[in-house]
This record gives C-alpha cells, structure tokens and sequence, in this order.
C-alpha cells in the first residue's frame, strides 16, 4: 500500500486487486489488451487513486505490464512462457511439497484429505467426454482443484516458497484457462489427484513429487497443444517470448 492511502482506498484497492486478478485469469480481460483507466474506474466503481495501486500489484504478479508513459496491458500469452512457467512450477510445486509431507501433522493430512475429498465430489461426476464444461462447474472444480493443490503443500513452513508458489499456479491457471475451448480428449485427471494424494498419505515423498511431475507435465502439454491451435488464428498468443 502507498503511504498515504486511506482505509477506504485500501479496502477499495483491495477488492479491486481481487476483481481485475480474476478477470485476467478468467480471460474475461483479454490477453494483451489495453487497460483503459477511465473505463476500469466505471466498470469496477473505484477511484483512480486505488485502481493505480490495484495495477500496480497486478503487475508485481506478473499479470499486468506498463510501458512508461502509454499506460497498461494485460500480459500477453506465448508458448516460451507457457513452457517456463511450467517448467519453474514443477521445481516449485515438488520443493513444497516435499517440506510439506516433512513437517505435516495430523491437522494437515485432515486439510488435505478434506480438499481431496470436496475434489473428488465433482471430479467422479465429470462427463467422460472432450467438451468443455458448463460455467458454473467449471468453477466449482477450478476452486476445488485450487483448494487440494494448496492444502498439499500448506505445511512447507516457507512463506516464500509458498508465495511463490501462488503465483506460480495464477500463471498456469491463467494458461490453462485460454484453451479451454479447444478440443483436448478426454483426460481422466481423478486419478492423476488419487495417486498424488494416496502417495503423500503415505508419506512417499519421492512418489508424490513424481505423481505431481507428471500431472503437472501433462496439463501442460495438453494446453500447448491448444495453444499451438489458438495461436493459428489469435494474434494475442505468440510463439516466442511474452
């Protein structure tokens, strides 16, 4: 928060914050596009001064970028970065997970098992089909799948880590999100989460690094190949860097 900001900015700034993340993940604002303040400040009913501080939060996750004096973008989309991001989760992703199955007590496996457990409501009831998801499961299973993932590593004892962690998984939602629309085949994820939760019950740390490697792997190669699809017909997503 800036020095100087009222409470009532804050909380606005906040919300705010909350608000366009969302949006951005959910691709609702679209990738690359120019973030007009004046327009921002009637569509989300904020002032400029906690919009600013909303956007420049937005860019310290990687979610927004400015260029100098020309304002705002949402970030834009590329397969490098898609493959970077990837790649540096995984690393993330394991190392917490790691430390967490290391110091987890019995209150964490409780957390994790319950995550698990609300997942899997929705997962065991997903058609067996390549179609996308109606709206409202779609984000009854993007919340659950949000919630298991960060109860599994909830006990690393990093808040760093588990920062990074965070956005780390913002990004891959983000990317993952975009190519919902493209035709994937059907993917039985039930099981990818069964075996990296069965693993980490048993504190089998090695197997549920690995569990989580592949899972983490193939969702990524699943939205390359749709991106690589996208990016035939939509300027917004490149080959090359971000």
């Amino acid at each position: 928060m800036r020095f100087g900001m009222s409470p009532s900015d804050k909380t606005l700034a906040d919300r705010t914050y909350r608000q366009l993340r969302g949006d951005i993940v959910n691709g609702r604002l679209a990738a690359s596009s120019k973030l007009k303040l004046e327009a921002l400040a009637q569509d989300y009913a904020v002032g400029m001064s906690p919009l600013r501080e909303a956007l420049a939060r937005l860019m310290g996750d990687l979610l927004v970028i400015s260029e100098g004096q020309r304002g705002f973008w949402v970030a834009p989309l590329s397969l490098d970065e898609l493959d970077d991001v990837s790649r540096v989760r995984a690393l993330i992703e394991t190392e917490a997970l790691n430390a967490a199955i290391r110091n987890g007590d019995a209150n964490w496996e409780r957390e994790v098992t319950a995550a698990f457990e609300a997942l899997a409501a929705v997962e065991e009831h997903l058609p067996h089909t390549s179609d996308a998801l109606p709206p409202e499961q779609l984000e009854t299973w993007e919340a659950r799948n949000r919630a298991f993932h960060a109860a599994l590593v909830s006990a690393a004892g990093s808040p760093m880590l588990i920062k990074l962690r965070d956005l780390l998984y913002q990004q891959s939602e983000r990317y993952r999100r975009v190519s919902l629309n493209v035709s994937r085949g059907w993917r039985n994820v039930h099981d990818e989460h069964r075996a990296i939760y069965d693993a980490t019950m048993q504190r089998n740390a090695l197997r549920a690094c690995r569990m989580t490697e592949l899972h983490l792997a193939r969702t990524a190669e699943e939205v390359r190949k749709a991106m690589a699809t996208l990016a035939q017909d939509d300027d917004r997503i490149s080959g090359g860097k971000a």
